[in-house]
């Protein structure tokens, strides 16, 4: 097939997603368009069967703002006739179902099939403002098909949108050829010494992170064990966790690494990961820890549940239940046989659960039907 991508190309688990969902099915043959503002974060090198089109936004002294979903709308409609695409995916409900939307009116009569994944935010934080909620609802009802990434998030946007249409859950997933463990310890050797356990952060550092947990839970992890934290990413909260790690008497043990577009080794580096997360509406990168043989101490929020199995692959306490964190994150750190249950238990869990090869092949059946309904429409 051929199949147009739009998603946020900056750091992200939707932008991950979507670039690494498109680089999948460009390895099983399909042709990849990406329709985008930039280069997605993980595309990386040349990949055969993939194209990537950067969206140019016009400006002009009467917009206020530069005119971005309208010029995205006719660059996908653009793309689909020039290319002769088949599907339109998009991730994330705003802006890019609405511009999938309008790229199938400037392409009238012809119709596109749509396919919308909604990754969380789209449809909860997004959907709180009124403004914007009549504008969600439409993209979602006038999708072909809607996805959401676990359970949990397709419960929530049944709840907030009396939609007609049926939202299919199709998990996230891992390459476990990319994340896996590593005999090798070059890259630790980068960061710790001896004994000295390595913990690990990775996100967008938003709010909803909950990044003073993150460095809680260190702190009372390192007053009983040697250890050192790599915070992976960046954003919003960024230079409060940098202040707060110095406070804290830490600034030596937390290692502030930034944007990292390729963190597989740094995940196999680690001994642990921890995503205390307010809010999530999946965890990736629990998954990608967990596949690299990491074990995971997060909250019990959102879809987490979904991929971290509770004294299996690791452990889970309640949102700011920091000291019952700390307290599991030592137990396994010090217990050599429970660990290494725990790391083989993840790592068999996202290989046999969340491989990529399998999430993509559901991926394939839900364009078949997206083209299906089009088609039986007259499209």
């Amino acid at each position: 097939m051929k199949i147009g991508i739009s998603c946020y190309p900056t750091l992200g688990g939707s932008g991950a997603v979507a670039t690494e969902l498109g680089k999948a099915l460009a390895r099983r043959g399909h042709e990849v368009h990406f329709i985008v503002t930039d280069v997605p974060f993980r595309l990386g090198s040349f990949y055969r069967n993939l194209y990537v089109h950067e969206l140019q936004t016009p400006t002009y002294p009467v917009f206020r703002t530069p005119p971005h979903d309208l010029a995205l709308a006719a660059l996908m409609a653009d793309i689909t006739q020039q290319y002769g695409l088949d599907v339109l995916h998009v991730h994330y409900a705003l802006p890019f179902a609405i511009c999938a939307l309008l790229a199938n009116e400037l392409l009238a009569p012809r119709r596109i099939p749509v396919v919308t994944t909604l990754h969380g935010t789209d449809v909860t934080v997004l959907a709180e403002d009124r403004s914007l909620y009549g504008v969600i609802r439409l993209g979602l009802e006038r999708s072909h098909v809607i996805t959401a990434v676990s359970h949990h998030l397709a419960a929530q946007t049944r709840e907030l949108f009396p939609l007609r249409r049926p939202v299919t859950v199709i998990h996230n997933f891992v390459d476990p050829e990319v994340f896996r463990p590593r005999t090798h310890d070059h890259v630790r050797r980068c960061f710790v010494e001896g004994h000295e356990r390595l913990l690990i952060h990775a996100s967008n550092f938003r709010a909803v992170k909950r990044i003073p947990d993150v460095l809680d839970v260190f702190r009372e992890v390192a007053n009983h064990l040697p250890a050192k934290l790599l915070m992976v990413g960046e954003g919003p909260e960024w230079p409060r966790a940098r202040r707060l790690a110095m406070e804290m008497g830490l600034a030596d043990q937390v290692l502030f690494l930034g944007k990292q577009d390729e963190v597989a080794e740094l995940m196999a580096a680690a001994d642990l990961f921890l995503l205390p997360s307010e809010r999530e509406s999946f965890g990736l990168v629990a998954l990608e820890a967990m596949a690299s043989g990491v074990p995971v101490i997060a909250s019990r929020a959102g879809g987490i549940p979904e991929v971290v199995e509770d004294g299996v692959t690791g452990f889970l306490a309640d949102v700011g239940a920091t000291t019952q964190m700390a307290d599991a994150a030592v137990r396994l750190l010090t217990d050599e046989a429970l660990y290494r249950r725990m790391s083989e238990a993840a790592r068999e869990r996202a290989v046999l659960q969340f491989h990529v090869e399998d999430k993509v092949a559901e991926y394939e059946r839900v364009y078949e039907q997206a083209v299906a309904e089009v088609t039986a429409l007259g499209g």
